[in-house]
């Protein structure tokens, strides 16, 4: 379970490095445009859906539920302070996907009891992507939150989420999280769909994605 949260560079738009991530395997992407408005999100979006129509990918946008109903998209990603997922629930129906982003397990708690179809968990250690923080959770900080969720019973997929690198999946995707979301590794990477490649290579070896 390996998802593509999108992001822009010197080299690289947000459009280009979803091609990429494609290009190199990934099959779930996230476009994730801060700060833009709707009016650059939307023609950027519709493009992100057919490629990932021709690629066979779920395609999930983050924050933006109007979008995600207005051009009829697999689904949404809400952050902790977006729009809550109960209430996004019922604008977009049940058969929609519904991501929540959880940094403790009062977090995963509140998610999963609201609805939510997985969770993104973390940050896994500093990343510049989010300009406002959680508190890092390394990989002690995974191994008590998936803990506790056995322990009371939540079954919800979790993807580890924030400045994760090729180097750290295997001992992440121990901790008893069942995937990774990746963003600078693969857009910064000197060739981003080989590195995707073999991202999705270590993942298969520690859990079928």
């Amino acid at each position: 379970m390996i998802q593509y949260i999108s992001n822009s560079n010197a080299k690289y738009s947000h459009l280009q490095g979803i091609r990429l991530a494609l290009a190199g395997g990934c099959r779930w992407i996230q476009l994730r445009m801060k700060d833009c408005a709707a009016e650059e999100i939307i023609p950027v979006a519709k493009q992100v859906k057919e490629l990932c129509r021709d690629y066979g990918a779920k395609f999930v946008i983050d924050d933006n539920v109007e979008i995600a109903k207005l051009l009829d998209l697999d689904g949404v990603h809400l952050g902790k302070n977006d729009m809550p997922v109960a209430e996004a629930r019922i604008l977009l129906g049940e058969n929609k996907i519904i991501g929540g982003t959880a940094n403790t397990f009062e977090d995963v708690e509140r998610i999963y009891q609201d609805g939510a179809d997985y969770i993104g968990c973390g940050p896994f250690r500093f990343t510049t992507t989010k300009k406002r923080l959680a508190p890092i959770l390394g990989l002690e900080g995974y191994r008590s939150i998936t803990s506790r969720m056995k322990s009371a019973g939540i079954d919800i997929p979790m993807v580890a989420i924030g400045g994760i690198k090729a180097g750290d999946i295997k001992d992440i995707m121990q901790t008893g999280v069942d995937g990774i979301a990746l963003s600078g590794s693969v857009l910064n990477a000197e060739n981003p769909v080989e590195e995707m490649k073999r991202i999705i290579k270590i993942c298969e070896n520690e859990k079928q994605y």
